[in-house]
């Protein structure tokens, strides 16, 4: 192949206008020198990632970002979360979200995330892993900080259950419930019971908690499980559309969702971060990467982040700070010939401090595009863009049209 597709996305990229910076949202305050030219040399547009008026999840989001129909394909966050660190599942596994948390002697949440824990979850996770009730095996592995992943392998398993986490502190932990009158259901629920009694009991006898509880800190003494997920099976990535794919992205759900669709996972230290993480190292990276495969999806987690915070002054400089690494991709550094994609999963509105229904913007460009008159990047320009509005779904099927005729121009 001689194109190259790069995948940019800025996670909750989009918003709404906040009154602080003029009426403006963040993405149309912050100086975007790159992007603007990216949007000059490009034709944009807005995208509704799931269907129109509907707010995407992350994980649906991208699934549908890469051509993969959520609808059919998603069972739930679980199994992506597992996968993203690194557990390998398989079809059929039932997979969950997990916080070490604390509970009090009267079984009282006072901490959904156990202070924030940032160490000794490796050793916790040794002496769960592997327990084994009712023929059902149990297979843990630490995330960052306080989450870890699980996975239930064995016969007649559902992933119609509850979680048993309230979300609150101060409400003592849900049961798991069967969510159908089937035997598989109840028989999950059930051993997911014993799991979270056998790991309390695990957990409040260990040294390191006692260690905790010596120093201050608190004891990451229980485990709240949520997102059930039937492991599926999803179309490969690179077998569908023929492409050498790599994934530079710092959060597990997105390397789940990218591993479990057939990608390259690159990993470095530096890059896990959210607000924190090297922006520099990972643009260097997926420059780095072209040279060797045909698709790199380049993820960046911060603008979602400080959406979630109602930062938006902390969100305008996340947006400079990538806008600022992406001069390495314009048509006079990168000689081969790129498309490339910039928009966000969905929209955090910093007012809103959570996922919306809105649109996000979005940018192609590539040597052969048909230019709008747009000439710089954010939610109003986009709206007079050339791709008018589109879906989600849809976008994958323009970017490999996009790649095929640029690689008939450099041929």
């Amino acid at each position: 192949m001689t194109g190259k597709l790069l995948f940019i996305i800025l996670d909750g990229l989009g918003d709404r206008p906040i009154p602080e910076l003029g009426g403006k949202t963040p993405l149309e305050y912050a100086k975007t020198p790159n992007m603007d030219k990216f949007a000059e040399l490009g034709v944009t547009g807005i995208m509704d990632v799931i269907e129109t008026g509907q707010t995407p999840g992350s994980d649906t989001a991208h699934l549908a970002l890469f051509g993969v129909d959520p609808f059919q394909y998603y069972t739930g966050r679980g199994p992506f979360e597992a996968s993203g660190v690194g557990l390998t599942v398989k079809e059929g596994d039932i997979a969950f979200r997990v916080n070490f948390a604390t509970i009090d002697e009267n079984g009282i949440i006072v901490d959904r995330r156990a202070g924030r824990i940032k160490e000794g979850t490796d050793e916790f996770i040794e002496q769960l892993n592997g327990i084994e009730i009712e023929g059902v095996q149990f297979l843990m592995k630490a995330g960052t900080e306080h989450r870890a992943a699980l996975v239930l392998r064995g016969k007649n398993l559902s992933d119609k259950v509850s979680a048993n986490d309230p979300k609150v502190e101060g409400k003592a932990p849900y049961s798991f419930k069967a969510l159908e009158d089937s035997e598989s259901a109840e028989k999950t629920a059930r051993v997911l019971s014993e799991f979270a009694k056998k790991s309390h009991e695990i957990l409040s006898d260990s040294s390191l908690n006692k260690q905790r509880i010596e120093a201050g800190k608190l004891a990451a003494n229980y485990l709240l499980i949520r997102g059930a997920g039937k492991v599926p099976k999803l179309p490969n990535f690179e077998k569908e559309y023929g492409l050498q794919t790599a994934c530079v992205a710092g959060g597990g759900l997105y390397k789940g969702v990218a591993r479990m669709l057939g990608m390259e996972i690159i990993e470095k230290d530096g890059m896990t971060g959210g607000t924190d993480t090297d922006v520099s190292l990972k643009a260097e990276t997926a420059f780095d990467l072209l040279k060797t495969h045909d698709f790199i999806f380049l993820h960046f987690k911060g603008t979602d982040n400080y959406g979630h915070d109602g930062n938006y002054n902390g969100k305008v400089e996340f947006i400079e700070k990538v806008d600022k690494e992406l001069y390495r991709f314009l048509p006079e550094k990168f000689k081969e010939e790129l498309v490339i994609m910039i928009s966000g999963d969905h929209s955090t509105p910093c007012s809103f401090k959570d996922h919306s229904a809105d649109p996000v913007p979005l940018i192609i460009c590539s040597p052969t595009c048909v230019k709008d008159d747009v000439k710089h990047f954010g939610e109003r320009y986009a709206y007079n863009g050339g791709l008018g509005r589109i879906k989600g779904k849809h976008l994958m099927k323009l970017l490999l049209n996009e790649l095929h005729l640029v690689e008939k121009f450099g041929a």
